[in-house]
């Protein structure tokens, strides 16, 4: 029985937001009224995902101006009549939500409180958009054969695993017969098929996957959607899979890798902090899709799930690729004599650490081959990227690419590489793309599940 059951009991948006660290505080020093606090934490979701995010100090402007219209509407409406109102002086609501455990002085200044608190707002929003759909989250009180034993026992079938039997209850039920029919108790124990109970298990179905999410200098361009930028799109739509994932699938794997000429493994609590690559800063700012392949085949080859997946999150098409022999590039020089490589040097790693606290990979290779051109790719680095691809496929792991970006030109390469990986490619809005992730996740467990 699938755990996606359209006929069983249906999650609404507000159990996906109910985390431990998500739960009101019951402090009598409390001040914030709880429809103001969450106000103010979908305004704190909107500033942190922004390219350049404001200081705290700036945050705290915009908090106070919701304040104050929200005091004018309630002078016209009772629908604050129940909350709990300030006494005395009103401190700065950045201080308040200090103390409540939200916020920290740092430059990350999500406490992990916060991140759950913040996300759980933004997941609210995905979930009461699909719920309008035909999209749902459901639960099954149903059972059937899998990995996981329950305490709860069921009647022996001839098509159930022998492994499974609960002998001390067996044993129990064939002694009961005996004394039920007045006969006498004799060693050994006459076992009657009829005696036999099995633990009873459910599916465990294990997912690993690695959103590899492009920061090359593009990603941070306006889309003509809106004002929200592809970055601030992409991080939005991973904070709310990752908590989906936390909340309801809390067995799967996500992995996070973010990649521009060089890849970097990120923490999921780290999303809401990632930026762009500088064009000043060296060439990183390339899209190097080997580098992203390569870090993330060698963290889900240490996934003991055979569902394995990378899902590719970019704007544009590869612009770099590694090198990995001065052979290889002798003879790119000899083709092309004015041919662009780059090696990430110590001073700019170091930069990338300090500055953007991501450790770049220089394991998957250092010496990269650039070469950016308009609307195409370039053949060298196209046939290169496809061959990673492919080293990926035939180990198990499953390539998906999401395009955010209005350049439908862009897509005719992606289509050409999903078709030698037999993967899938989605040219989506980018607006749309917290969705479109939540809902290929959920439809992917499914597909899983059907297939056992």
């Amino acid at each position: 029985m699938s755990a996606f059951s359209n006929n069983i009991k249906k999650y609404t948006y507000h159990n996906l937001v109910d985390f431990p660290e998500d739960r009101e505080d019951e402090s009598p020093t409390k001040k914030i009224p709880k429809s103001l606090l969450k106000d103010f934490l979908k305004i704190l979701g909107q500033e942190i995902l922004k390219e350049d995010q404001p200081k705290l100090e700036e945050i705290e402007q915009e908090l106070q101006n919701l304040k104050k219209e929200k005091e004018k509407e309630k002078k016209s409406s009772q629908s604050y009549a129940d909350e709990p109102k300030p006494s005395g002086r009103a401190s700065s609501i950045i201080t308040q939500l200090q103390e409540l455990g939200y916020i920290r002085d740092s430059r990350k200044w999500l406490s992990k409180k916060g991140f759950f608190a913040v996300g759980g707002r933004l997941l609210e929003d995905v979930i009461r958009a699909l719920n309008k759909g035909s999209i749902g989250l459901h639960e099954t009180t149903f059972s059937g054969s899998g990995s996981i034993n329950l305490d709860s026992t069921k009647k022996y079938e001839p098509s159930d695993d022998l492994r499974l039997i609960n002998v001390p209850r067996s044993l129990l039920n064939a002694i009961e017969r005996r004394s039920g029919s007045n006969s006498s108790i004799q060693l050994p124990i006459d076992l009657r098929l009829d005696d036999l109970e099995i633990y009873e298990t459910k599916r465990d179905v294990n997912v690993a996957v690695a959103y590899c999410i492009d920061l090359s200098s593009t990603m941070r361009y306006s889309t003509m959607f809106g004002d929200t930028s592809r970055i601030e799109a992409a991080k939005r739509a991973l904070w709310s899979l990752f908590l989906l994932n936390q909340k309801f699938f809390p067995s799967d794997s996500i992995h996070i890798v973010g990649f521009g000429a060089l890849a970097s493994r990120i923490s999921p609590y780290d999303i809401p902090y990632l930026r762009t690559f500088e064009s000043g800063l060296g060439f990183m700012h390339y899209t190097n899709y080997q580098a992203a392949f390569r870090l993330a085949k060698r963290i889900l080859q240490n996934e003991s799930t055979v569902n394995k997946k990378i899902v590719l999150i970019t704007d544009g098409h590869p612009s770099a690729c590694f090198i990995d022999s001065y052979q290889e590039r002798n003879k790119i020089q000899s083709e092309r004599p004015y041919s662009q490589f780059y090696t990430a040097d110590k001073e700019a790693v170091d930069t990338v650490r300090k500055e953007q606290e991501l450790s770049l990979d220089t394991k998957s290779g250092k010496l990269v081959y650039l070469c950016y051109r308009y609307r195409q790719v370039d053949q060298y680095i196209g046939e290169k990227t496809i061959m990673e691809a492919r080293k990926c496929h035939k180990s198990g792991i499953d390539i998906d690419t999401i395009m955010v970006s209005e350049e439908d030109s862009l897509l005719s390469y992606v289509n050409e590489l999903e078709k030698y990986v037999k993967g899938r490619s989605y040219y989506i809005n980018p607006a749309e793309i917290d969705r479109i992730l939540i809902t290929d996740y959920l439809n992917a467990k499914k597909s899983i599940l059907r297939s056992k």
